[in-house]
């Protein structure tokens, strides 16, 4: 590894250091690259010198931009209004993520009250301005548009609607994998993608950079240009998409490195790969967050990896085995190695790390390898729409099968293996990262491979232990279209309200509530409450008693149809779960936080036909917090609360019924409960065109934020009684006391 690549990991590790603020993390990577250096440069003290400088500067570097940052904030609070370019489309009810037009770095949230933007446009913002740990939030926003969405960001959205167009069912993900597009992705196909070792496919980066490249250049060959115009032709068609794009940092990495391999192959002089590395990983010297983004993390550590296995892939002999085994071999060794070396990042944000990678990539890789040039095609043949359809209907069989070896692969036992995401965990898992990279590029590989299977084996060993804050928690779990809404109490007990949907395969009790509950400590489950036994809630309750073994399950004993239902009953009775009815009135309290059941009446289920009527709706109480769960209830359920239950309605938190229908949430029920927060669970780009716009307006017009999973994904409130805090795609912030009324641009 030559020096220039040392140092600029030097340089990166110091940026690390400086925005988290701890010298000691910085000593230790410091640390780490000078032991590397010294094994690697002859001039050691020279070398180790270097390093530890280049630490120190991308430590100072850090320290300032977060100074700057923070002043950038700063004025953002103090003065208002706020110039802001939004990410994507918003309207009353929305919560939209931007950064401010005169400081880029800064970035701002918005929960809209009044006003409507389209993506990539710019906005006056007015409303109460906040400082989180990702940057300013904006609540009861009111927007006015300053001006519309810039010439790139018209392309993307009239390449998104035409994708939308041609390709149909394959839409969202033909729009991650052309687009870097995963909004419309469903939270199923993320899952079993990722624990398929396959979520890099939905992510812009090398091996869709390399497809496009290749058949770029192979088209431009065949008809009749010269080879060294064809590669200088396809490397400026490959920049101009990655423009097109948004320019996503692992894209740009990409790009760099080849438009570096091609000048150098050009000019008929070999690179060192490890300088080609460096320089396309070298975004961080110009822009010093970009460390912090875990596509470039994830992009470089993978390309790293990439050329650490091929050393050892060549030390074992793979090149002198048969030409058809070679490449599936090679593949083999080398996801192996990405999969370790990138598992702490993994573990870290997603919570699990696949064990069958090597396997679903040899397989997968030829598909994306043959759907990639056949969707930009397709793209391109858009305005022909017959030539388009023709295009879509050929690559349909690639994509169906390419999600056939995810869901195959990520069913296999022990597929993934579920991580608590601590900092303990992460700094186990990058000793075991950096041993194996050692070990990969090292003729004495024994030493460093031993100390990996150890430090591995004390990762495993490592309990999953409760995590006791002190604070009761409401997680309303992200499944798409349905429901699923975890409460922890202050002990670290967990109630469940709902466990989401099932699809032919699969079902999100499996797929997202028991990992998500296992990364939060995975304490012991309490009670289960299922609203009404519709697929979309109960899909996912026969994993979830089978997996965590709930005391209790509580039902509106509304006979449903479902074979969902009938399943997640026969598990009851399986697992020995006391199954219990609910009835107006009941309640129970679990480490002081009490639960209480204010419908469905028997009397008034004995007259209904549709289970969403039947809702069971749960009020929870902890100290002066009140929060209302109401299933799917619709209007005649609301109104007969409003003639049974009307003074105990009142709830600081409403999680809306019926995912935010139009059947529910009338005006009288809402100013009757007066919520200050409303959580929306919805799926991304559903059918049935949920949540309602007049429902996100009735509540914007009533100062109430609201909170949707189909834009931030899970959703957490914590309170200890008397304050409520809200974390959402990364933000965190305070909910206000009073809901003041918006105010105009």
């Amino acid at each position: 590894m030559p020096l220039v690549a040392l140092l600029l990991a030097a340089y990166v590790g110091g940026l690390f250091a400086g925005f988290a603020a701890s010298w000691p993390l910085g000593i230790a990577i410091a640390g780490a690259i000078s032991f590397v250096a010294s094994r690697r440069e002859r001039h050691v003290h020279s070398a180790v010198a270097a390093v530890v400088l280049i630490a120190a500067a991308g430590a100072a570097v850090a320290a300032s931009s977060a100074r700057d940052d923070a002043r950038c904030a700063h004025d953002g609070v103090a003065h208002q209004p706020l110039a802001v370019v939004v990410a994507d489309s918003v309207a009353p009810g929305g919560y939209v993520r931007g950064r401010l037009a005169a400081c880029a770095a800064a970035t701002v949230s918005l929960a809209v009250e009044r006003g409507e933007a389209g993506a990539g446009s710019t906005v006056l913002v007015r409303g109460s301005v906040s400082a989180t740990p990702r940057g300013l939030l904006v609540q009861h926003a009111a927007i006015a548009s300053l001006r519309g969405p810039a010439l790139l960001d018209r392309l993307r959205t009239a390449a998104g609607a035409q994708v939308d167009r041609v390709f149909a069912g394959d839409a969202p993900l033909v729009r991650a994998l052309i687009l870097a597009d995963r909004s419309d992705l469903s939270p199923e196909l993320r899952d079993r993608f990722a624990a398929a070792g396959l979520a890099h496919i939905l992510a812009i980066a090398g091996l869709h950079i390399g497809i496009i490249a290749v058949a770029l250049e192979l088209a431009l060959r065949l008809t009749g240009m010269s080879r060294p115009r064809a590669m200088l032709a396809a490397t400026g068609g490959v920049i101009c998409y990655v423009l097109f794009i948004g320019a996503p940092i692992p894209a740009i990495r990409s790009v760099t490195m080849l438009a570096t391999l091609r000048a150098s192959q050009l000019a008929q002089r070999p690179s060192s790969r490890w300088a080609i590395v460096a320089l396309g990983a070298a975004q961080p010297v110009f822009a010093p967050r970009a460390a912090l983004e875990v596509g470039y993390q994830l992009s470089v550590v993978g390309v790293t990896s990439m050329i650490a296995a091929s050393r050892l892939a060549h030390r074992a002999g793979v090149h002198r085995l048969p030409r058809w085994l070679r490449e599936s071999a090679a593949i083999m060794v080398g996801t192996t190695v990405v999969t370790i070396c990138s598992a702490p990042i993994v573990a870290w944000v997603f919570g699990r790390v696949s064990l069958v990678a090597p396997l679903s990539n040899v397989v997968a890789t030829p598909l994306i390898a043959l759907a990639q040039p056949m969707i930009m095609l397709g793209l391109l043949a858009a305005p022909i729409h017959p030539l388009a359809a023709l295009v879509a209907d050929a690559v349909h069989p690639l994509l169906a099968g390419l999600d056939r070896v995810a869901l195959v692969s990520a069913s296999l036992p022990a597929a993934s293996v579920v991580v608590a995401p601590t900092v303990l965990t992460a700094a186990i898992g990058g000793a075991v990262a950096l041993a194996v990279l050692v070990a990969c590029v090292s003729a004495a590989w024994l030493r460093p491979a031993a100390f990996a299977a150890l430090a591995a084996a004390l990762l495993v060993w490592l309990p999953l232990r409760p995590e006791r804050s002190g604070l009761v928690e409401l997680h309303m779990i992200d499944v798409g279209q349905g429901d699923a809404i975890a409460l922890r109490t202050p002990h670290g007990h967990w109630v469940l309200f709902d466990a989401g949907r099932a699809w032919r395969g699969g079902d999100a009790g499996r797929a997202s509530v028991i990992p998500y509950l296992g990364r939060r400590g995975g304490g012991p489950l309490d009670l289960f409450v299922l609203s009404h036994p519709h697929t979309d809630h109960v899909g996912g309750a026969a994993s979830v008693l089978h997996a965590l073994h709930p005391r209790t399950y509580v039902d509106a004993g509304f006979a449903g149809g479902a074979e969902a239902y009938r399943a997640s009953l026969d598990a009851a009775r399986v697992e020995h779960v006391h199954w219990v009815r609910a009835h107006p009135g009941d309640s129970t309290a679990i480490d002081g936080v009490r639960l209480i059941f204010l419908a469905p009446d028997s009397v008034w289920t004995s007259r209904l036909v549709d289970p969403n009527l039947a809702s069971v709706v749960t009020l929870v109480r902890y100290g002066e917090v009140r929060m209302l769960l109401m299933g799917d209830a619709e209007r005649p359920e609301e109104d007969w609360l409003l003639d049974h239950e009307a003074a105990a309605l009142h709830a600081d938190i409403l999680k809306v019924g019926h995912h935010g229908s139009g059947t529910s949430s009338s005006d009288e029920f809402l100013d009757a409960v007066r919520p200050r927060l409303a959580l929306v669970s919805v799926g991304a780009g559903n059918s049935y065109h949920l949540p309602t716009p007049a429902v996100m307006r009735r509540l914007a017009g009533r100062g109430v934020q609201v909170l949707r999973t189909d834009r931030l994904g899970s959703i957490v409130a914590r309170t200890d009684g008397e304050q409520i805090f809200i974390e959402a795609a990364g933000d965190a912030w305070e909910l206000p006391r009073q809901s003041p009324p918006p105010r105009g641009p």
